[in-house]
């Protein structure tokens, strides 16, 4: 429990910073593709390492998996219908056989058809989600952050020590 909360409030401090915003519309695109994917399989696990391995802010990853595993079980009969459409098209057949007969891949149940279209859909709203998440922040940081920084209440919670003390306390033990 404490590490997701840590990962929330990291998140929600990310929102709020002048850091880039590539690993927060990163993150919260590769929690697309989490949501989508099944939670046992290689996807996730793919995933997963993607997240550990590039600067990815986990916690936007795993709050968007969150969500948008809700989202993808109303994208199941689409998906059903997807990916049914794909597995059936005879062209692909001898590319799934040999994909089947390979050492891993039939763990990733490609042969399912709501996996095969929901990893179809989640594919393909990545690069947009990408960019629109990244301009989402980028609007939010212009709307509200700068609003909120120039309020009263703001200004007289700069000027205090405790917000010095805490200042202090970030800058010698970080996150």
């Amino acid at each position: 429990m404490t590490l997701i909360l840590k990962q929330l409030y990291n998140f929600i401090k990310l929102l709020n910073s002048d850091t880039d915003t590539m690993p927060l519309a990163f993150g919260l695109s590769l929690g697309l593709l989490l949501g989508f994917a099944p939670f046992f399989s290689i996807q996730t696990v793919i995933v997963l390492l993607i997240v550990f391995v590039f600067r990815v802010q986990l916690g936007a990853a795993l709050i968007s998996a969150f969500f948008f595993k809700f989202i993808a079980f109303l994208f199941d009969t689409p998906a059903h219908h997807l990916g049914k459409a794909v597995l059936e098209t005879e062209s692909l057949r001898p590319l799934f056989v040999s994909m089947y007969n390979m050492p891993f891949v039939p763990m990733t149940r490609f042969n399912n058809s709501i996996i095969m279209g929901s990893m179809i859909v989640s594919l393909l709203l990545f690069p947009f989600a990408y960019y629109g998440f990244k301009s989402l922040i980028l609007a939010y940081r212009v709307a509200v952050v700068a609003r909120f920084q120039n309020t009263k209440f703001w200004k007289a919670l700069k000027a205090t020590k405790f917000y010095e003390w805490y200042n202090k306390y970030n800058d010698l033990y970080g996150n």
